[in-house]
């Protein structure tokens, strides 16, 4: 797809063959796909845009989405079961960093996207009080975090960044939305996703998508030249990922 404007080009044309590690695609576990019909709708959707390399992500959060292995590996079958999904899809899970996490973490029954590295996210209201244990665990058991959507919580937000350098430093790696490059969820967080990726402080970028409309969004996504490069190194490393889950 091209753009009609010198100043801007069409994410969709930096997405072909790239991996989507962050979504909620598996059917009836989350707040994502409600049916095997709504999980095809959007793996259809997905191919559309060129991603046909898909590791489904559904919410694992306490009392909310108690997903386990078990429950996620059931929704996979499904998928499989009913050739509703690409061939190259498999699963993983998003975990909200509480207490709950911290257990799971201790039975060493974590999903991850790659043999060490696990994708988290934390409330859109503050950090867990216990953030800095929960980063010491993980590196403990030799688990790299990959923190979801950091540009959408805007308790970080400092014109220095300093907040999410020192998370870096921690050992986190960052994805950001991919409608965060739009003013999906307000321009306040468009500028700090932008921001994030002038930086060098995002590592990766995927869809998040819970429905239909989102990725029809992101098809109509521009970026702004001057960000292009840094968003083409950003994919490259999702494609590095893939290479890692599937070895």
């Amino acid at each position: 797809m091209l753009s009609i404007f010198s100043r801007s080009k069409y994410l969709v044309d930096l997405l072909e063959g790239m991996p989507d590690f962050h979504n909620h695609t598996l059917p009836g576990i989350d707040d994502g796909s409600d049916s095997i019909a709504t999980s095809k709708e959007l793996f259809e959707g997905f191919a559309n845009l060129g991603i046909d390399n898909i590791i489904a992500t559904p919410h694992i959060i306490g009392e909310f989405y108690p997903n386990t292995p078990e429950t996620v590996g059931e929704a996979f079958k499904k998928v499989k079961q009913a050739e509703a999904g690409p061939k190259n899809l498999s699963f993983a899970a998003e975990y909200m960093m509480d207490q709950h996490f911290l257990e799971i973490l201790a039975n060493e029954e974590l999903l991850t996207v790659t043999e060490n590295k696990v994708l988290v996210e934390m409330s859109y209201f503050q950090a867990p009080i216990n953030l800095t244990q929960i980063l010491f665990k993980l590196q403990n058991n030799s688990k790299i975090p990959i923190l979801a959507h950091p540009e959408r919580y805007t308790y970080l937000h400092t014109k220095d960044l300093n907040k999410y350098r020192d998370l870096k430093t921690r050992g986190c790696f960052m994805q950001v939305n991919m409608l965060s490059l739009s003013n999906h969820y307000g321009k306040g967080i468009q500028k700090m996703a932008y921001q994030l990726i002038e930086a060098g402080l995002i590592d990766y970028l995927c869809s998040d998508v819970h429905k239909i409309s989102h990725l029809e969004k992101i098809r109509e996504i521009k970026i702004p030249t001057k960000h292009v490069k840094n968003i083409t190194t950003i994919t490259a490393n999702n494609r590095e990922l893939l290479q890692q889950h599937f070895s």
